[in-house]
């Protein structure tokens, strides 16, 4: 027999360990992590973010009842000022509304919803801008200038009136129709197509610079079919932009949902958003009940605040100018 030795293979997770070290290592001594130390307002920001993200997937462990279940709801309840004033009553933290839901659990599951819509709606509108920006820059000639022109036509609308004007034309198709599922799906369908031309007409024009480089025409020259180099290669060089619009653009996609459902144009009142229970405690702002629309205001103020810092931060980061 052979006294040859057998390497003993390598543990599969530790290759893993030294990839996951390795990378975060890199995280660690990237200049954006330097920028993003370097600026407190910036790490408050993200904390503040992170905290709101944290409270609404949590809503139903950090909640008292669920607003969205009138069996918990009980009108003797309603219009309970906060806790801390004279008439106030455990475990009501923020007070009720006049339906006798928690305004803090309200809150929690509202900021649910609006994190859902304003989430999915700037992904819809990245993945839509991003994919007619890309065909237009890369493929151009007619292609180009009939995605530009209705692009052209959009910018001449605010974006508020093409969801209202989406969001109209769902609710006459389908009527009474609509649930609280489908009605959050015409929104995010609606901020997806209010939002997409920032997306496209950046990457337009990121795509036409990097197009005429020579990775371009040697990938060309090897055959590679326009689909794979337009993904594969183009596309990964025009990112820096697109993160800052999508971090600016999930603040407006948040703002518009509430202000669609302010307008009664958004989410139910059986499954209310931010907007939503802002446009409730409206009702009952001058009658005395100020914390029903005060506290979904401050928590749609402080989200929206948050986003727009690190968006803000983001956009001087991947500035190559500001290095």
């Amino acid at each position: 027999m052979s006294d040859a030795v057998v390497p003993r293979p390598a543990e599969p997770n530790a290759q893993d360990a030294r990839f996951g070290t390795s990378w975060l290592k890199r995280a660690l001594d990237s200049d954006m992590f330097h920028s993003f130390r370097r600026s407190r307002m910036t790490m408050v920001a993200a904390a503040v973010t992170a905290l709101f993200f944290l409270l609404a997937l949590f809503a139903s462990q950090l909640s008292v009842q669920n607003p969205f279940d009138p069996a918990q709801l009980q009108l003797m309840n309603s219009r309970i000022s906060p806790l801390w004033t004279a008439d106030g009553q455990s475990p009501f933290l923020l007070g009720t509304d006049e339906q006798g839901r928690d305004v803090f659990s309200a809150i929690l599951y509202g900021l649910r919803v609006s994190l859902v819509v304003g989430v999915l709606g700037m992904l819809f509108a990245g993945l839509l801008g991003v994919t007619l920006g890309l065909v237009a820059g890369y493929v151009g000639g007619a292609v180009d200038g009939l995605i530009m022109r209705i692009a052209d036509v959009q910018l001449t609308f605010p974006a508020i009136l093409i969801a209202l004007l989406v969001n109209g034309i769902a609710k006459s198709v389908f009527g009474n129709r609509l649930d609280a599922i489908s009605t959050l799906a015409v929104l995010v369908f609606a901020i997806g197509l209010s939002f997409w031309v920032q997306y496209a007409r950046t990457v337009r024009g990121s795509v036409m610079v990097e197009k005429n480089k020579d990775y371009v025409a040697a990938a060309q020259l090897i055959g590679l079919p326009a689909s794979k180099i337009m993904l594969r290669h183009v596309l990964p060089n025009t990112m820096g932009p697109v993160l800052v619009i999508a971090t600016i653009n999930l603040g407006l996609a948040i703002i518009t949902e509430a202000t669609l459902s302010f307008l009664g144009a958004g989410m139910p009142d059986t499954m209310p958003s931010l907007g939503t229970l802002i446009r409730i405690g409206n009702n009952y702002l001058f009658a005395g009940e100020w914390w029903i629309v005060a506290f979904p205001g401050l928590a749609l103020a402080g989200l929206i605040l948050s986003i727009n810092l690190l968006g803000d931060w983001l956009r001087d980061a991947l500035n190559p100018k500001l290095r």
